[in-house]
């Protein structure tokens, strides 16, 4: 049995405990208090158990016998859902849903077929054709780790640790290099899929190239992805990160398509603290470092990024720092952006850092478990967390638009590069387009907030610029405005090709608010 599925039943069974002890007012109210003593040192005993385990797997040059033998376990049980004459059940992941990123849980898990697929492995780094093949639940602090250390890293390497590399293919990834080299899906070469009928496929541009742009933001509903080949570059130790204050939205604005228009910058980056208030970050790679500007952010007393930039913004100063490789791609991580702040509200005071900075951050799917559901409504009534991907050409009204309907700063802006590929998602014209995601996530400070209401008036307006909602998100769209936002034309040619209306559902139908929880 997998010792975090045997773990996450202890959690199960601690919470009926607590129902019963009537303690559950100090989960809804006081719910530091559970994260503090229970939460965070759980979350630690996870990195434990995944980073041993990775790499005892990896330096035992284990994993790609094991990959095969548990690619014909999946191929099995899809024959047998065949056989079964189909059980009039769509298939799906095994995987519990309390375990993905997304801040909700997937109603389907309980009636769906559900193939159990338990694949975390790095299976190859090939530096002569600088690509990396891993099994699709290998997440980003994994890949990094081991990555990084052998001089290497991803191109796009989203932000959080556990993101795992199947999310990001069949869902999406960004990163503040993505100005560059687009978003996670563009970085990747090669997918491997257990299709409806058991085979094993792979795909490629050149080698059906149909399925290959089609996986992107499909969400699990054309096959079981079972392996990725995905780019690498070589790594530098250092990122020479500037911190450009700015004021007033037309300078925010201006500068910020300015610098992600400059391919001279491998990162770029925006917070936006208000409406006319924002840090523009650009950085480099570097080798060398400045002794007395080096930052070492990823350190567990230090202070939370985004409180650190802050600072800047305070003394309304431009600045520069030298910040190693992997503190950088994991900037975000220790406060789940700005997150945290809302769980621990004292979580960046110096005293908590050094005394419990080192378990931070809890694991979302430890907080999703243990949740409940009277914070599961409170949440969805009183929080957003969205990313809204909108050309850059739109990006002031589009940040007018997020501070009338839902007032919620800071917001997150991260440029990329949309290339005009087949799939369900690119650009309106036959050019390769900038975008910007802009991310929000926190409580709205507006008193016409209503959850429903307010996000479907966001999604109108995205899809009015021709922009498009990440799917991790809560979406309120009906099916018609969902494919008014996204092109379905590749997407349901390859459901009729390789029979996927009996085995999967639409991705309307997984992603919807009426699947989710």
């Amino acid at each position: 049995m997998d010792p975090l599925l045997y773990l996450g039943g202890l959690v199960v069974l601690f919470l009926l405990w607590i129902k019963v002890k009537g303690l559950e007012y100090v989960i809804i109210h006081q719910r530091w208090i559970f994260v503090c003593l229970f939460l965070l040192p759980l979350s630690v005993l996870f990195d434990v158990y995944y980073y041993l385990r990775a790499w005892i797997i990896f330096k035992m040059c284990s994993a790609p016998k094991q990959h095969d033998q548990r690619v014909r376990d999946i191929q099995r049980q899809v024959r047998e859902w065949k056989k079964d004459g189909k059980n009039k059940k769509y298939m799906c992941t095994g995987r519990p849903g309390w375990l993905t990123v997304s801040l909700r849980v997937g109603k389907y898990k309980k009636t769906h077929k559900n193939i159990m697929i338990n694949m975390m492995d790095i299976l190859e780094v090939d530096t002569k054709r600088q690509v990396v093949r891993v099994e699709p639940l290998a997440n980003m602090g994994q890949v990094t780790a081991l990555l990084n250390s052998i001089g290497w890293t991803l191109p796009v390497l989203p932000e959080l640790d556990d993101l795992t590399v199947g999310g990001l293919v069949m869902g999406t990834g960004i990163e503040s290099s993505s100005h560059i080299y687009g978003l996670f899906q563009h970085i990747c070469v090669a997918f491997e899929l257990v299709l409806a009928d058991g085979s094993l496929v792979r795909c490629t541009e050149k080698e059906n190239s149909d399925l290959f742009y089609a996986v992107p933001w499909s969400c699990g509903t054309l096959g079981f992805l079972v392996a990725a080949e995905i780019r690498i570059i070589p790594a530098r130790k250092w990122v020479k990160l500037r911190y450009e204050p700015v004021r007033g939205l037309d300078a925010i604005c201006k500068r910020f398509a300015e610098e992600s228009a400059n391919k001279e910058n491998q990162f770029v980056e925006g917070l936006q603290y208000s409406r006319d208030e924002a840090v523009i970050m650009t950085g480099t790679m570097t080798d060398h470092a400045e002794p007395d500007k080096t930052n070492c952010i990823g350190y567990y007393y230090k202070p939370w990024f985004f409180r650190h930039v802050e600072g800047f913004l305070k003394q309304n100063c431009v600045a520069v720092e030298y910040i190693p490789l992997r503190h950088y791609y994991h900037r975000h991580t220790r406060s789940i952006f700005w997150e945290l702040q809302d769980i621990i509200p004292f979580g960046n005071n110096p005293l908590f850092r050094y005394v419990f900075g080192w378990m931070v951050p809890p694991k979302i799917s430890l907080l999703k478990l243990t949740q409940g559901e009277t914070i599961r409504k409170l949440y969805e009534q009183h929080h957003v967390v969205q990313d809204m991907l909108v050309p850059m050409k739109h990006i002031k009204t589009s940040i007018l638009r997020f501070h009338e309907d839902i007032h919620v700063y800071p917001l997150w802006l991260c440029p990329f590069v949309l290339p005009n590929q087949p799939g369900m998602v690119h650009p309106k014209g036959d050019e390769d387009e900038l975008y910007v995601d802009i991310g929000a996530y926190g409580e709205p400070k507006v008193k016409h907030f209503e959850a429903r209401s307010s996000t479907r008036q966001l999604e109108k307006f995205v899809r009015d610029v021709h922009g498009f909602q990440m799917l991790y998100a809560d979406v309120y769209m009906e099916r018609q405005e969902f494919w008014e936002m996204f092109d379905g034309t590749l997407y349901h040619k390859l459901r009729e090709q390789l029979d996927c209306k009996d085995a999967f559902p639409e991705v309307f139908d997984k992603i919807c608010k009426s699947a989710r929880h």
